[in-house]
């Protein structure tokens, strides 16, 4: 029997004084489970390109909330085994 389960990611964004924030949120069965951050900063010498600081704050986001999702299903299959697992990123 196959069964399919959806998950969705939300990037919210935020700029102020030059710095864009980003938060990643992972949303399975309309419960939210995780979260990771990210942000990026204009350098005062580059040009100011808001897209550039969006992908760059977006894809740390990304990346931190995927960390966070191997960190818990780490200790889920810990809470399972009772053995000590570490899962490479």
């Amino acid at each position: 029997m196959r069964t399919e389960d959806r998950w969705s990611v939300e990037v919210v964004l935020d700029e102020e004084d030059g710095q864009t924030y980003a938060e990643a949120r992972l949303i399975a069965r309309e419960t939210e489970r995780v979260r990771g951050q990210g942000r990026a900063r204009c350098n005062p010498a580059d040009w100011d390109v808001p897209e550039i600081g969006a992908e760059l704050a977006a894809s740390r986001a990304l990346s931190d909330l995927a960390h966070r999702l191997l960190d818990l299903a780490a200790a889920d299959i810990e809470a399972v085994t009772h053995e000590h697992v570490r899962l490479t990123h």
